[in-house]
């Protein structure tokens, strides 16, 4: 109950002006590069979309996890969206990236599954998956929307991609608590990767094998344990997954949790210790890349 109350004033600290800013007249972020950086030469690369939202380059494939590159995340009233900003501007516009091939959404929160990041996606060539009972949510448009469950796999266009249970809920307002929500591991090319979504600290990673890439979220721990991870135990998550890389995520885009915007990055760091060298440090934008096996 502690731990509830301590959550529901750390809502109340942001959400009441953050709301009250979203009836005023909304000041649009520009993206920050002109120009989205050309993937199409990798093997296998990633970009940080901020928050959650990645871009992978695997064997050939253009894969958008989580996108979201609206200026506000929440309810969507006319053409105005009610809820948080964002701290810092998208990288890219959706319209500066290639058609994606496969799009993956983790859970149908307002900062993972994004309507107008989607709509503005939206193209017959692109798949999209996501978790139980949140493909209504998916705008038309894609060429299709799977609905992948707990401990299910799938192939499609050349990969696979299973399902994991992790620690968080999947609800997009507070009376759907039917909703599941998922972590994936994508494999293609002789390549895995691990994408963990939202989690608090679970065993769902423990032993995956050799992953090349695990992409954990960081931030919005402070009141919110009980749904995301601390640095240190991403960190341990991590270590256990057997990952080689970490590419922290969900930090400094949106102020969801009460501590501040670079405290996760440097506890993360700290933790990693002599070790730090296997965390990718990836501004918005930015490209990461491994040489072609």
């Amino acid at each position: 109950m502690r731990r509830v109350m301590t959550a529901a004033r750390s809502g109340f600290r942001r959400y009441p002006r953050a709301i009250l800013e979203s009836l005023r007249v909304p000041s649009a972020h520009s993206p920050r590069l002109r120009f989205a950086p050309d993937l199409s030469r990798h093997d296998f690369a990633a970009v940080w979309l901020g928050h959650g939202g990645l871009w992978l380059r695997l064997a050939g494939l253009n894969i958008l996890v989580d996108p979201v590159f609206s200026d506000r995340i929440g309810i969507r009233i006319g053409s105005r969206t009610i809820g948080l900003p964002r701290l810092a501007p998208p990288p890219l516009h959706p319209h500066q990236l290639p058609r994606p091939d496969l799009v993956l959404i983790t859970h149908a929160h307002f900062d993972h599954l994004d309507k107008p990041t989607l709509a503005a996606l939206a193209n017959p060539d692109t798949h999209v998956i996501t978790a139980r009972r949140t493909g209504r949510l998916v705008p038309r448009g894609f060429g299709g929307v799977t609905e992948l469950d707990w401990d299910r796999s799938i192939s499609l266009a050349g990969c696979t991609i299973d399902a994991l249970r992790v620690a968080h809920w999947g609800a997009r307002t507070a009376l759907d608590r039917r909703r599941g929500y998922n972590s994936y591991v994508v494999s293609a090319g002789g390549r895995s990767v691990l994408l963990g979504g939202d989690t608090a600290h679970t065993d769902a990673f423990r032993g995956l094998g050799s992953l090349d890439l695990a992409a954990l979220g960081i931030g919005a721990y402070d009141s919110w344990a009980d749904a995301h991870a601390t640095p240190e135990q991403v960190w341990e998550m991590f270590m256990e997954s057997g990952a080689r890389r970490l590419l922290p995520i969900h930090h400094s885009t949106f102020a969801l949790g009460d501590e501040h915007p670079k405290e996760p990055m440097r506890r993360l760091l700290a933790a990693a210790g002599p070790q730090r060298h296997r965390v990718i440090r990836l501004a918005p934008g930015a490209v990461w890349s491994t040489p072609a096996r």
